[in-house]
């Protein structure tokens, strides 16, 4: 069974504090994630995402050699879901997580504001932690904070950034809050960085919202795309970074992908490698998520090049299987639990639905009843969330075999 690393008290409270609380019955009953039934209210973006196994139409010729846990292959302009595996089976996100936190906290300073790092900034960082190399007393501006996110995946980075948006447990709620506009109700944010935390999980279909509405803003797509970039040491000495997505930059004896833009990956000895890349060519962006790949490092980029491939060569021709829907703040239908598992984008009044009306059908057309029906309905949803994210807790407890570790990750235990 995995070892939680240590935080501090603080640290601890906070996360306690913004996190959902989990059934522990549901914990003990519950061994394995499962992909969201339809109904479900994480069955967003198709009925046909909401099921298990492979999901395609209208093309052939998928790669053959697809270990992964969960994967997805989308249009990024469009939204169409061209192919995906268990889009919705929610599992440990590693480091991909910090999509989530770029989505949530990038626009809130200017890159050339400059910051003076205190030892509180750095004092609630998991042990283990992947760190870009941030020393207190040191000044930095907001834009190498956000390179040391971006390039070296830096917990030390997220934390400053943080600590300056007030505080770890303020910015995981408004991750959550983020998450929730964006309909990516797969994922429950527990730490910023996306390290192993009890109950932090997300799905293929989640990460690849947070990539398209991040690649939407020049910042994001100018961090995730940049190979390398020099970092303060202290006075006027300086030290190279280089991204660790090793699509972009050819490391680790694979080749560079034409046309990559980002966007990032992750690693952890308990999640395993995930990865969500984009990539454009001939006037077309597709978006691909990897997550838990059965084989070692390597294998979540060969796994991602190889859906991408497909999605320029045989998936030109492939009809969509569901949609990435698009966030509530910019006009999104919102996805109720009744209907969202029917059509590609559900109606935001419930019509269409095979489940009955949705609760705010029911407040809209009823009186004191359906009040008390809709609260009910939201009790199950709520509580059908909590077992589903213990049973992740127990799924990831129940996980001997670790992935292959790295070459500069002794015994696999260095956090990405």
């Amino acid at each position: 069974m995995r070892e939680c690393s240590r935080i501090s008290r603080r640290a601890a409270l906070g996360l306690t504090a913004a996190a959902l609380p989990l059934s522990t019955a549901a914990a003990v009953s519950l061994s394995t994630a499962t992909p969201a039934a339809a109904g479900d209210p994480a069955a967003v973006g198709g009925e046909r995402l909401a099921g298990a196994g492979v999901q395609v139409r209208g093309a052939s010729g998928l790669p053959a050699k697809l270990t992964a846990r969960s994967w997805l292959i989308a249009d990024c302009d469009s939204g169409e879901v061209l192919a995906s595996f268990n889009a919705h089976r929610r599992l440990a996100p590693a480091s991909t997580l910090k999509m989530l936190f770029a989505d949530t906290v990038l626009k809130k300073f200017d890159r050339t504001q400059r910051y003076t790092v205190k030892d509180a900034d750095l004092a609630d960082i998991p042990a283990g932690s992947s760190l870009v190399g941030i020393k207190p007393g040191l000044t930095y501006t907001v834009e190498q904070l956000w390179q040391g996110v971006f390039l070296r995946s830096g917990n030390d980075a997220v934390h400053v950034l943080s600590h300056m948006n007030g505080g770890v447990a303020k910015t995981v709620a408004e991750m959550q809050a983020k998450a929730a506009d964006l309909q990516a109700l797969d994922t429950h944010v527990v730490s910023p960085d996306g390290f192993d935390h009890p109950g932090q999980i997300s799905s293929a279909y989640d990460l690849t919202l947070f990539a398209r509405h991040g690649l939407k803003d020049a910042d994001f797509r100018g961090y995730c795309g940049t190979k390398t970039a020099d970092f303060p040491a202290g006075g006027k000495k300086t030290f190279q970074i280089q991204n660790t997505d090793r699509l972009l930059t050819g490391a680790w004896g694979l080749k560079t992908y034409d046309g990559l833009i980002g966007v990032k990956n992750g690693y952890t000895s308990n999640a395993g490698n995930t990865f969500t890349g984009a990539a454009t060519r001939g006037g077309r962006t597709l978006l691909v998520t990897v997550m838990h790949p059965a084989e070692g490092s390597n294998a979540v980029y060969e796994q991602t090049a190889a859906l991408l491939d497909w999605g320029f060569g045989p998936g030109r021709s492939a009809q969509a299987v569901g949609t990435l829907v698009d966030p509530l703040s910019e006009g999104g239908a919102k996805v109720s639990p009744a209907s969202g598992g029917k059509g590609d984008r559900a109606a935001a009044d419930g019509s269409g639905s095979s489940g009955g009306p949705s609760t705010g059908r029911l407040v809209e057309g009823a009186g004191g009843t359906a009040l008390l029906l809709a609260a009910a309905g939201f009790l199950v949803v709520k509580r059908r969330r909590r077992a589903v994210a213990a049973a992740a807790m127990a799924e990831a407890a129940a996980e001997t075999a670790e992935p292959a570790a790295e070459p500069n990750e002794p015994g696999g235990r260095h956090r990405r």
